[in-house]
């Protein structure tokens, strides 16, 4: 399935589990974000979304400055050019989600996105 996203994706020049990153950190002019909460909001280890996060920043999609307040705490913010690359990513995410789909068939894409909800809401 990922092969499916990151192909589709390609032409924007991201992957998937960069788009489901960048569609989780706030736009320019909005309150940025730091690694910590982006972490909550992605079910991710930390580490795994700061070496996410230098990727985007070196294609220049995210600009990540550190607090003065708190050294240790990033905040996070989309740049101009994230904005532009999910103006061309979002239509080609939604032909792949049409894709799994039709693979799928549309009663078994709800059953996996049912199940996936399931794993994500369990407590250890």
């Amino acid at each position: 399935m990922t092969a499916v996203y990151d192909r589709a994706l390609h032409p924007a020049g991201i992957n998937v589990a960069q788009w489901s990153l960048m569609r989780r950190i706030p736009s320019p002019g909005e309150a940025p974000i730091t690694i910590h909460e982006l972490a909550a909001r992605a079910e991710l280890e930390r580490s795994t979304v700061a070496r996410n996060l230098r990727v985007l920043e070196k294609a220049g999609l995210v600009e990540v400055s550190t607090s003065v307040a708190d050294r240790r705490a990033s905040a996070i913010v989309l740049t101009a050019e994230a904005e532009r690359v999910a103006v061309l990513a979002l239509p080609l995410w939604q032909g792949a989600q049409a894709e799994v789909e039709r693979m799928l068939t549309v009663e078994g894409a709800g059953q996996l996105r049912s199940l996936a909800l399931s794993v994500g809401t369990e407590e250890s």
